[in-house]
């Protein structure tokens, strides 16, 4: 995995709000929808994708500045360098001042800590040549990406989707309520097995919501458009509307028109971090009958309005 501060263009002293706003600006830059059937793009998101999700980690962020670990998470070999001053009854060690009873206590634990490293270390420290101490140590797993199409109900009600990973297998992914598009959930062990007993990494999975027929989300709110007949908005009238939790009674005001809107309080999305519900808003829209109604037009044609009423006044002024 490349340097996640190259990957969005800062430097190691950026703050946590430049790192959001470099992300936002590149992923707009390179997202997949902008980009259909360009490989390169994609694969340019996927590393400001998971760049971003490195350095918005805090703990993975310190440790990677430290040096304990690369920009794939995995642990970084810590070279241990021993004195090379001792008498010839030492071995090459100074066991007492690295706080060990001996140099057998001392050997034992670099065998322990370094996969056997301490077999070869009667002749000092030429014994520990050759790479042999990496062994025996861990190191996680490589963490993976994915994005998982969710419904607009999903994602507002909450539930569990299925994801097909590429190897034919499936990951149960739980979708929180109220998810929001493009929003990252994290998978602790599902990644990349760990190497040598090592813990497996983590899978990210980016949330891709399909727009809904009816309902559309801003912020937290719902915004709904009805249909109501020419009766229904003259005279007023009780009717069912779709919510996300199920159909509910509305009243319609009696000489409502197109554009009339209504509100049905605590109907929306809930925040997830006020545990806040939002609102649902309902847009009336006045439509006529299908067919020919010979009363309704017989009607009209003897009607005088009492209030004279030209609604293009303003757009031909």
């Amino acid at each position: 995995m490349k340097n996640p501060y190259e990957v969005l263009g800062l430097k190691k002293e950026a703050t946590d709000q430049e790192i959001k706003l470099a992300f936002k600006k590149l992923a707009k830059k390179y997202h997949p929808d902008l980009h259909p059937d360009d490989k390169q793009a994609e694969a340019r998101f996927k590393d400001i994708a998971g760049a971003y999700e490195f350095l918005k980690d805090k703990d993975r962020r310190r440790r990677f500045d430290a040096g304990e670990i690369d920009a794939s998470g995995a642990e970084k070999y810590q070279q241990h360098y021993y004195r090379d001053h001792a008498g010839p009854q030492s071995s090459g060690f100074h066991a007492s001042e690295d706080g060990f009873a001996s140099n057998e206590d001392l050997e034992e634990f670099l065998a322990r800590a370094f996969g056997g490293m301490g077999g070869g270390m009667g002749g000092g420290m030429g014994g520990m040549g050759g790479g042999r101490g990496r062994a025996g140590m861990k190191a996680p797993g490589q963490d993976v990406s994915y994005t998982l199409r969710v419904s607009f109900l999903d994602a507002a009600r909450g539930g569990v989707n299925t994801l097909q990973l590429p190897d034919g297998k499936t990951l149960k992914v739980t979708i929180p309520e109220g998810a929001e598009d493009r929003q990252t959930l994290r998978l602790k062990g599902q990644g990349m097995p760990g190497y040598n007993g090592g813990p497996a990494g983590d899978a990210y999975i980016e949330l891709h919501i399909d727009p809904d027929a009816h309902f559309v989300r801003k912020d937290d709110n719902i915004h709904l458009e009805v249909p109501v007949t020419l009766k229904e908005a003259v005279l007023g009238a009780k009717i069912e509307v779709p919510t996300l939790s199920g159909h509910v009674s509305l009243t319609v005001p009696k000489g409502s028109n197109t554009g009339t809107k209504l509100r049905l309080k605590d109907r929306g999305i809930k925040n997830r971090k006020t545990g806040v519900r939002g609102h649902l808003y309902v847009t009336l829209k006045v439509v006529l009958p299908d067919g020919d109604e010979p009363e309704l037009a017989a009607l009209l044609e003897s009607w005088t309005p009492r209030h004279a009423q030209n609604p293009r006044k303003e757009m031909l002024s």
